[in-house]
């Protein structure tokens, strides 16, 4: 059961191919930057579009993990560097950074 886990999310996420990367980095700090912006401006978008803001801040959010998870897909071709997790997880947080101070920033 653990293996068949392991093995779905592997193809799912295009993780035959992996980076053999460090946590820190410049790389890192540029993942966790544009998430952070791009979660802030999509959320800032999806406002000018009348969305509410609870629907504002899951679309920025989302639209900044889905090109963090874009780009990793990308990196996992056989030309490039790999799949990072690290950088993945970077991008997250970077969203999560984004998506909260924007929300601060409102209130």
């Amino acid at each position: 059961m653990r293996l068949a886990l392991i093995l779905t999310v592997m193809f799912l996420t295009g993780c035959s191919h992996t980076a053999n990367d460090r946590w820190q980095g410049q790389d890192k700090a540029q993942h966790f930057l544009a998430s952070a912006m791009l979660s802030a401006a999509g959320n800032e978008y999806a406002q000018h579009q009348g969305h509410s803001p609870d629907r504002s801040a899951a679309i920025g959010f989302m639209f900044s993990v889905s090109l963090g998870a874009s780009k990793e897909l990308w990196d996992s071709r056989a030309e490039g560097s790999g799949w990072s997790w690290k950088d993945f997880a970077w991008d997250v947080a970077g969203a999560t950074t984004g998506y909260a101070v924007w929300q601060l920033a409102e209130h």
